[in-house]
């Protein structure tokens, strides 16, 4: 069984919670692991008309027979933690939880300084979830780590361990990336980025797969573009235009209203080439045509939605694989046996 690396493509906020979700009902992978850097990323998913939130865990959680696991990569803040444990009992993922001893720790330190830093909350926009300076501790070697948290000794394990381990006995393992290609510390529109690299490349080694291990990688895009927080954004498009197409949004994380903008092939290109794409996933196509929304047939697609998905597969270079048409997990098209 292989496994499979999802991850956004343009600067977070794509939908990959929705694309995980099908993936993790749809192929029931054995292992779910989160990469990424850390809290200031939110993934919703929406089940029966409920809207789930998560920040630490990981957005498959729904998959009741996978280990839930966050890769050694990854911050973890114990309240996030504690707190969606709680928030997901229905689903049993306390039984199921892993957290890598090595992850760093969130301190309240952290939180406070990203919040009251002028530069990092005020210019660059950032969340105030403390992963900056969080981030910046571990480089300097002076974090915390999972292991020096009492309280989070029952879930202690070691993710790299059980993901190769997975892989050696054939099961299949999906891992979750977080935030954006256009966040990436080295390939994003720096300074307006966040703490580390969010390629695919980093997602793998976040949860301990070597580059032979990763079989697919899925980059996800939404058909308007958004971005929260500060930073250029090219094909940005008005305020008043987005509202016009009926394109609102807000961060999971934040609660500040996203920026919106025109889809971007050449950056969609330049992203799917660095994380080594295999497939893409297109979501929110029910807001470019509107007559798209809840279709599970690509055939069935109106002719401006086709033409739509046509010219980013020719432009981009990479098929096509699944297409979101509205937020519920069974709104989309899975074209995966036609690659």
């Amino acid at each position: 069984m292989p496994s499979v690396i999802v991850v956004g493509g343009q600067w977070g906020d794509e939908g990959k919670g929705s694309v995980i979700a099908y993936l993790a009902l749809h192929d029931r992978p054995d292992v779910i692991a989160r990469g990424g850097v850390g809290t200031n990323a939110g993934h919703s998913v929406f089940i029966n008309g409920k809207k789930y939130a998560v920040r630490q865990l990981p957005t498959g959680f729904m998959q009741r027979n996978a280990r839930l696991l966050v890769g050694a990569g990854v911050l973890v803040d114990p309240g996030v933690f504690f707190s969606e444990l709680e928030h997901l009992r229905e689903f049993n993922v306390r039984e199921r939880a892993g957290i890598d001893y090595r992850c760093a720790i969130i301190e309240e330190k952290h939180k406070e300084l990203d919040r009251t830093n002028g530069y990092l909350h005020g210019k660059i926009g950032t969340t105030g979830s403390g992963c900056g300076p969080a981030n910046a501790d571990r480089a300097m070697r002076t974090a915390r780590q999972a292991k020096d948290i009492r309280e989070l000794e029952p879930y202690l394990t070691d993710v790299a361990q059980e993901v190769n381990d997975a892989l050696d006995e054939g099961k299949l393992v999906l891992v979750e990336g977080t935030q954006g290609f256009g966040l990436s510390l080295y390939y994003g529109s720096y300074p307006y980025v966040t703490s580390k690299d969010t390629s695919a490349s980093a997602m793998a080694s976040d949860v301990g797969i070597g580059p032979t291990r990763v079989d697919d990688v899925v980059v996800v895009f939404k058909s308007f573009p958004t971005r929260v927080g500060a930073g250029p954004f090219p094909t940005e498009m008005s305020l008043e235009e987005a509202e016009r197409l009926g394109v609102v949004e807000y961060g999971t994380v934040t609660g500040r209203r996203r920026r919106v903008g025109w889809f971007d092939y050449e950056f969609a290109r330049y992203s799917a080439r660095v994380n080594g794409a295999t497939m893409l996933a297109i979501t929110m196509l029910d807001k470019y045509d509107r007559e798209a929304f809840g279709v599970t047939d690509y055939d069935k697609l109106p002719e401006r939605a086709k033409e739509f998905i046509e010219g980013i597969e020719e432009r981009v270079g990479v098929p096509v694989g699944l297409i979101k048409t509205g937020p519920e997990l069974e709104h989309i098209i899975d074209l995966r046996e036609n690659i």
